[in-house]
Formats: C-alpha cells, structure tokens, sequence
C-alpha cells in the first residue's frame, strides 16, 4: 500500500529545505516500509543541502531514523510487521571482500545506494508523480520510508526512539572512531577537534574506551562546556595557537586526535598536536576539493600516521547493539545528546539551528 507523507525535500542546493507531501510506494522484493517516530538532524544532510555532498536534488534527507516496521516486502525473513528498528545509512552487500573482511562501510557496493534504493530505483514520489532520490539509500526525514532490509537494524524495547536514531549516525561515527578504527588503548591521550553532535561521542568514546585526558577543541565557549559534561578532561579554544597550546597541555602531544569538523587545516593542527607515534583519525566530511599538507618526514621519523574513518567503520548489526548496551548500563549518554526535538514542519529552523550551533543534535519527531 502506498503511503502519503510529509518530508524534508531538497529542492535546489543552498536554499532553505522545504516540506512537501510525498507517496511513498509499498515495500517491493527484500524491502521493509518504516513508519518513522523520530530522526536526527545531521550535519550530513546540511552537505547535502548546500551541494557540499554533491547528491542532485530533488531529494529527500535523512538518514538517522528510527521507526517501526509497518509492510515487509516478498522474500523478507529477518523482520516482521511491528518490528523497532533504526536506519543504517551505509548500504552493505555482505558478499564481498570487504564485507567478508569486517569491514562493510567500504562495500564494493556502497555506491549503488547513495541516492536510490540498491536496485537504482526509488519508492518516493512528489505530488505531481516525479521521482525524488533519497538521501544515502534512506530518505528518512518523512513520515513513512521505504528501505533494503540491508539499512535497518532492529533496536531494543528499553531504548526510546528519539534517542535510538542517533546510534545510526552521530553516535556510531563517534563512538566507532574511536572504538573500532583507532581501538584507542586505556590511558591513551586525545584531542578532539570539534565538539558537535559527532565530536561529543569521539569525546565519550574516549571516556568509555579509558583515556586518561581528554582535551576538546573547539570555536564555543558553550560547545566547551557541553564538551566537558561528556567527559573531556580539558578543553582549548580554537585558533592558530592551538596545536602548540595542546602539546603544552599533554607534555609532548596526544596519542590519537580526532577531526571532527571536515576541514583540511582543521587536520593539519590535529596532526601537529600529536606526540611521537600518535596517529589522527580524519572523521569530519570535507568538500571534495579541500587539501591536507603534513610534513611527509614526520610519517617514518616520528612514526606519526594519519587515516580515515567513515561512519566509524561500523558493523551495524553488531556494533548498534552494543551501543544500546552500554547505554543501558549508563555508560553511553544518548539522553543528553537530545538538546531540542521539533516536527517535520519545523525542518527548516531545525537546519538553521545545527547551522548557528545551537544544538548538541536536534531530532525531528512524529507523532
């Protein structure tokens, strides 16, 4: 059965996101159709708005949802009508090398399924009948969306929706960077560059994963503030200064320093603050024609590194349940990370606020 919704649509690049109602088709062959209670407002889906991820508009955003399962397409098994589940915004095919390996988020198919469905079609249409691409396979900014069961991940009864979407993003690229791309040692020190939605969980991550200081970068006094509640030991304004300030602070500079704005200066002062044999963990999106420059002779000589981490090299369907776990034995802060919940027809301000950084993340609800 086919559904009307209402959905945060980019339109044109650089212009405010706007509210349509759109059908959303019913489930086809290995398809689940989500009936959305709540979805994170990303700084992704921004990108996407402003063309700095180049997907074409028109397009439904979203990727951080969580919802309940109310059609399931032919051949489904591992779901069923009623089912809680979040999105995973990474399509995965399971088969090849890379899946094979434990390392899905690089999927020789991940391509497949940035702005339709793994098949290249898409089950979302405007009132007028033209085909809208959705965001990374997801399209979950709507009230009803249609997925792959290969972006869903069942959740558990105990965590509520409106923070159980942001394990889908935010937390997961957070925490994963540091638990499963930098498998951070206990005692280690870090630096975080940028204390937003995703800096804040580099931030527990490394509280979680044991670090003994943990220092937060960032341009907010308040972003600061909320940076320390989350667990950072000390916290440094940003500016030219800080990587010399930071290697003060450590006595001789950190063990792991994550980027967390998507700037290529930004990684640079991240590399810079690192002591010897530290590496930097490049989590934020960069547009696609920002440079890093490192002086190459510190790579063998001080054994310094630096790589990259994308959506924190997840394993969605054991790595999301983690997650819940250590939620529920209080470890991982999900209901501090919700500073401001708003509904669907209140996209735009959502986007403005992430924009003036007024939030740790907003998430849209519906009823």
């Amino acid at each position: 059965m086919t559904q009307t919704a209402r959905a945060a649509v980019c339109r044109d690049w650089n212009q405010p996101v706007g509210v349509e109602e759109i059908q959303v088709e019913a489930p086809r062959r290995n398809e689940v159709m989500i009936k959305l209670h709540a979805c994170g407002v990303c700084h992704s889906d921004l990108s996407a708005a402003t063309g700095v991820i180049p997907f074409p508009p028109p397009l439904v955003l979203g990727h951080e949802g969580a919802g309940e399962i109310v059609q399931v397409g032919e051949g489904v098994t591992d779901f069923q009508i009623g089912d809680r589940v979040i999105t995973s915004f990474v399509s995965m095919c399971g088969t090849c090398r890379y899946c094979n390996a434990g390392r899905p988020v690089l999927c020789e198919t991940v391509n497949s399924a940035l702005t339709t469905l793994p098949d290249g079609s898409v089950r979302t249409h405007d009132s007028n009948g033209n085909a809208l691409n959705i965001f990374s396979g997801c399209g979950v900014m709507a009230e009803y969306a249609t997925l792959h069961v290969n972006n869903v991940v069942p959740v558990t009864e105990d965590v509520p929706m409106d923070r159980a979407a942001l394990v889908g993003c935010a937390v997961m690229t957070g925490v994963g960077a540091v638990f499963n791309t930098a498998q951070m040692e206990p005692g280690s020190i870090a630096v975080v560059f940028g204390a937003g939605g995703v800096g804040l969980n580099v931030i527990q991550g490394c509280r979680i994963a044991g670090a003994r200081q943990i220092v937060a970068v960032d341009m907010s006094e308040e972003k600061l503030a909320t940076a320390r509640e989350f667990g950072a030991t000390d916290v440094v304004v940003a500016d030219e200064k800080a990587a010399k300030t930071i290697r003060k602070l450590t006595r001789g500079g950190a063990d792991y320093a994550f980027e967390c704005v998507g700037r290529g200066k930004v990684a640079e002062q991240a590399y810079a603050s690192l002591g010897k044999g530290g590496t930097v963990i490049v989590v934020g999106v960069a547009p696609r024609e920002d440079m890093t420059t490192i002086r190459t002779l510190s790579l063998p000589a001080e054994e310094r590194g630096i790589r990259g981490s994308w959506f924190g090299s997840a394993r969605p369907r054991y790595d999301f349940p983690r997650l819940f776990g250590l939620y529920a034995k209080g470890d991982l802060m999900l209901d501090e990370l919700v500073t401001q919940r708003y509904t669907i027809d209140q996209a735009a301000q959502a986007f403005a606020d992430m924009e003036a950084g007024r939030n740790a993340r907003g998430v849209i609800t519906f009823a």
